[in-house]
């Protein structure tokens, strides 16, 4: 069935509902508060290990779950804010996220830990579609991408600060005061957003498609968890390929079922749109590249180099500060050039940014990752900045915060995908040369110790000891992890070179006012 209706259920008549930039400074106070939490928890989670008595497989537990319910209900959210309104939907994740923030911190055991970082995913994904539409509805056309660019810096910002203060936090106060800090910035975000936000939602709209929810909802479920499992399962193994399968098959149905509903959840013309699909391809490059990068980093830095979380979070800035100058100047450029030549000029950038990282050694100096951070920022904030505005810009209004929802899932996809991916290259790469950097001492590591070894040497780690023979042990396993992370940073690069290619297809978002929308 097709459904045409007329845009702005609650808005009033131009190209915009008012108050852009007043939107703009409400959504953000929420979502640095989701950002600062996805920084710090990693910060945290060895004191959590130490003072819940949690087990390795319990912390993995902690960011797993959120991640889950974070990626399996974001697209669902966008769809409750198109029926029942944004900035509603906005403000209940905003309360939601703070109030779990607060029952973390008071929590007594690991499995209530656990417990309530599945909630906050919930009311994290409610928050972030919802705010993409509220930028969407406030700003018009041709200011969308400026509001992208600002957008992009302040996600920069967050990133930039949540290992600097989750550090401070941990070492000087607690473990819960990473978790109690969001209180105040949700109150906050809660208060100014009641004040500043216009309400937005689509009139057309009238039902929740409870089967796509659930059909969605499970094959977001078995592929995100197929992807955190493969690199302690492995790739081929059967638990692995049946998650996959049942992806797949899942999926399907939802693809069929979204054909014939009659107020689909995910209505399947949105991607009849070429850049809105090709967007949410770059989205999931991007994130590939972005996150497969900062997590062997931050083992490099840890594991070969000693350095402390806080210390590795001081490393890293010059990438996130780097967005905070790059996202508006993209932009900008985005707004002159078009799309096309600034996302591909972008991945490009990037590209020559992930090879220097591929000739990085172990006694890299601080240059030499500063460098190729700061043209990382100049190069991925144009396919963020860009690949939002194409996502939500193109899509029309009726559906902004499905889009949003399409837009935040690519990206969490993405995310896994090149940790899991990457790792599974580097642990190989580690496995292969291992032998080769222990020299003659290999022949007299006893097969089980040697599997240990590889283990520790795929995380940048070194057995513990001193001495001639910890020694040997700790130069191999040093130049092993090099190796595995110069190749996982030139898949990047390839990686990157193919998103430049897919970029020459996109085109800038089309918002328009008045026009008929179809929704199903």
């Amino acid at each position: 069935m097709t459904q045409a209706v007329s845009v702005g259920a609650d808005a009033p008549p131009g190209r915009g509902q008012g108050r852009p930039w007043l939107t703009l400074l409400a959504v953000s106070l929420g979502v640095i508060m989701v950002m600062l939490d996805g920084t710090v928890v990693a910060i945290a989670n060895p004191v959590i290990q130490v003072e819940l008595k949690a087990t390795l497989s319990d912390l993995q537990w902690v960011t797993s779950g959120y991640l889950l319910a974070l990626a399996v209900f974001l697209i669902t959210a966008g769809k409750l804010g198109d029926l029942f309104g944004h900035k509603r939907v906005f403000l209940v994740g905003v309360a939601g996220f703070a109030l779990t923030s607060l029952a973390i911190g008071l929590s007594s055991s690991v499995g209530m830990l656990i417990a309530l970082r599945v909630l906050q995913g919930l009311f994290g994904a409610l928050l972030q579609p919802a705010a993409l539409a509220l930028l969407r509805s406030a700003f018009p056309a041709e200011r969308l991408n400026m509001a992208m660019g600002a957008w992009g810096a302040i996600i920069g910002l967050s990133s930039a600060g949540g290992p600097i203060i989750g550090g401070l936090l941990v070492e000087n106060v607690s473990w819960q005061s990473v978790f109690f800090i969001n209180v105040p910035v949700g109150a906050a975000a809660l208060a100014f957003g009641l004040w500043a936000l216009r309400e937005s939602r689509a009139r057309a709209l009238s039902r929740v498609d409870w089967l796509g929810v659930l059909l969605l909802s499970f094959a977001m479920f078995d592929l995100v968890w197929a992807i955190i499992k493969a690199p302690m399962w492995g790739w081929g193994d059967i638990r692995t390929l049946a998650f996959l399968a049942a992806a797949v098959l899942i999926g399907a149905l939802f693809v069929l079922w979204q054909s014939r509903a009659r107020e689909p959840l995910l209505p399947l013309s949105l991607f009849r749109n070429a850049s809105v699909s090709i967007g949410t391809v770059l989205m999931i490059l991007m994130a590939f590249s972005m996150f497969g990068a900062m997590f062997f980093l931050t083992f490099f830095f840890q594991g070969v180099h000693g350095l402390t979380p806080l210390d590795s979070g001081l490393r890293m800035l010059p990438m996130s500060a780097g967005m905070i100058v790059a996202s508006p100047i993209a932009g900008v450029l985005i707004g002159k050039l078009g799309p096309r030549i600034t996302i591909a000029g972008g991945m490009v950038i990037s590209a020559v940014a992930m090879f220097l990282m591929s000739r990085l050694t172990v006694d890299a100096a601080f240059a030499d990752t500063a460098i190729p951070f700061v043209l990382l920022a100049f190069g991925l904030s144009p396919v963020f900045v860009g690949a939002t505005e194409i996502i939500v810009g193109n899509a029309p209004e009726e559906l902004s915060g499905v889009a949003g929802g399409v837009q935040n899932s690519a990206m969490q996809v993405g995310g896994a995908l090149g940790t899991a991916i990457l790792g599974a290259i580097v642990s190989a790469r580690v496995a292969d040369v291992l032998p080769g950097h222990l020299g003659p001492a290999a022949a007299a590591v006893p097969p089980e110790q040697m599997g240990l070894l590889e283990a520790a040497a795929s995380v940048g780690a070194a057995p513990p000891g001193t001495g001639p023979i910890a020694k040997v042990l700790a130069d191999a396993s040093h130049l092993s992890f090099m190796d595995g992370l110069n190749l996982g940073f030139l898949v990047s690069t390839a990686v990157a070179l193919l998103a430049a290619g897919l970029a020459l297809f996109v085109r800038a978002g089309r918002k328009t006012e008045g026009a008929p929308v179809h929704l199903g």
